[in-house]
């Protein structure tokens, strides 16, 4: 059923948004990439700024690129930018594991220094990141753009939370599934789907690490 295409038109491209202190190279930024290139659709996966509005402005310049009606995925961090992107420009999204409040979760690391390890980048979480954040949170959300992935043991965020939040949006609750969604692959098929493009099962191989 997931994996019907929406009546809408295709898809043009996609733009895919990693989480916090992830990268152009983590596991499901290559899987997507290797997606749409079975499909030869158009994709980005763009190695975001740890600043909020840095990343939401690096994104929403890649939107042009992608045509008229782009399919935006994010996960964690990244499913939060992607729902500002979507109710901003009216466009369908897929949300893997979504952070729900990051500005409730980014205010208990402010201070706190972390190291990006695929650009080796160092960084401090500060109290902008955070007002950032604030800033940035949609007012509201139209749930029938979404579809969520959500793993069931998520160890980092409430699936509850999301599931609340986007309530009415098509939902996916995989059993056991923790935060990074090592099943993402299985469900790749689903995500193109929700962009109106039949992804042939099996057609993608990379394996996540």
């Amino acid at each position: 059923m997931l994996s019907t295409p929406l009546a809408a038109p295709p898809a043009s491209g996609v733009l895919y948004l990693h989480g916090f202190n992830s990268g152009y190279g983590s596991p499901k930024a290559v899987l997507m990439r290797a997606a749409c290139a079975v499909l030869a659709l158009p994709c980005e996966t763009p190695q975001l700024s740890h600043r909020p509005l840095a990343a939401l402005q690096q994104a929403k310049a890649l939107l042009q690129g992608l045509g008229e009606r782009p399919l935006l995925v994010g996960s964690s961090m990244g499913g939060f930018l992607v729902t500002c992107l979507a109710e901003r420009h009216d466009l369908r999204a897929v949300l893997i594991n979504p952070a729900v409040r990051p500005a409730r979760l980014v205010s208990e690391w402010v201070g706190e220094a972390f190291v990006n390890e695929h650009t080796g980048e160092r960084f401090t979480i500060e109290t902008a990141h955070r007002q950032e954040l604030d800033a940035l949170t949609p007012q509201r959300v139209t749930p029938e753009r979404y579809l969520l992935l959500l793993g069931s043991a998520d160890e980092t965020l409430d699936p509850a939370d999301a599931f609340a939040l986007y309530r009415g949006a098509r939902t996916v609750l995989h059993p056991g599934g923790d935060h990074v969604f090592r099943a993402l692959e299985t469900y790749l098929p689903a995500i193109l789907a929700h962009g109106g493009h039949d992804l042939p099962p099996e057609r993608v191989s990379c394996r996540q690490g």
